[in-house]
């Protein structure tokens, strides 16, 4: 899948960063099919609200479509409206499968008309002013919209629960929140007192905070199931039913993926062998985990040296 993201002069780094690392790791770690390329109105670099200049990495002569198309509209969106700009931005929609506003990217859609009669959120500081001036477009007040083929959200979080919708809908579940969890959550692990997982969205979400807390912390030794649901004061029915219907997955999938992230983490960031990092994850040896990992991910732990014994 092909995201191409337009961003307009005065764009936010903020909420660029919140769409595309998400669509990165869920490419390096999973290996899904998720490209992404940047282009500009007029295929020159494009300086953001804080003043960082980014360059084009492709020209807009070489698109001929995409599944996805993410308008980053910030500072200045009111000049953005150009005739220029909205040719482009119509032909852009007419290749595009998906179409995202995001901050006041919705703007910049509801000046070409392809959000007459539709719902569209905004950064919440720009919603008045655009009631105003588009009253043809639905105003939501909800933190991001995924209606029809076109989608919109206001600032950087809610730009990440977007994509984690995104990713959840068409990925699955469970990856959508390891991923999130990267960003999401507080430095320190659970004997700090810290909470290490995201918010989870839905009404049965804070069912899970026991389960998922203990999971975190019990990454070294793991927890026999039938424990972990007594731990949680949940039955190990309620406990599988739970995660199913939360992350689609069962708890020891989960589990399992919690303890691999936490070891492909290890061997990315730290100079600990293999062996040292399967202790670390639950593993008994380096091999055990190597399999394990291999299963899941489809491909070896990247490490550059040789597994140790």
């Amino acid at each position: 899948m092909t995201a191409t993201f337009l961003l307009l002069e005065g764009y936010s780094n903020f909420i660029l960063a919140c769409l595309l690392e998400p669509l990165r790791m869920l490419h390096e770690r999973y290996g899904d099919d998720m490209t992404w390329r940047i282009v500009t109105a007029d295929d020159r670099q494009v300086r953001s609200s804080s003043g960082l200049v980014l360059s084009p990495t492709h020209r807009l002569a070489e698109i001929d479509g995409q599944e996805m198309l993410i308008i980053i509209s910030s500072n200045g969106f009111r000049e953005h409206t150009s005739a220029e700009n909205l040719r482009l931005v119509r032909a852009l929609v007419r290749q595009s499968d998906v179409v995202v506003g995001a901050d006041a990217g919705a703007w910049l859609l509801a000046a070409t008309g392809v959000l007459d009669d539709a719902t569209a959120a905004v950064h919440w500081s720009v919603a008045s002013e655009f009631a105003e001036t588009f009253p043809q477009v639905k105003i939501s007040d909800a933190r991001f919209v995924m209606e029809g083929k076109f989608w919109s959200c206001g600032g950087a979080s809610a730009g990440l629960d977007l994509v984690r919708a995104f990713i959840a809908e068409r990925f699955g579940a469970s990856k959508a929140f390891a991923i999130l969890s990267m960003f999401t959550h507080e430095a320190g692990g659970p004997s700090e007192g810290r909470n290490m997982r995201p918010a989870l969205t839905d009404g049965t979400g804070g069912k899970l905070d026991g389960a998922l807390s203990l999971m975190i912390g019990t990454i070294e030794t793991p927890l026999p199931l039938d424990e972990l649901a007594s731990r949680a004061r949940m039955s190990p029915r309620t406990l599988n039913r739970l995660f199913r219907s939360e992350l689609g997955v069962s708890p020891k999938h989960y589990y399992r993926s919690l303890r691999l992230h936490r070891a492909q983490e290890l061997a990315e960031t730290t100079s600990l062998g293999l062996r040292d990092i399967a202790l670390r994850c639950g593993y008994g040896s380096a091999s055990s985990l190597c399999k394990a990992f291999r299963k899941l991910y489809g491909h070896p732990i990247r490490k550059s040296w040789e597994m140790e014994q």
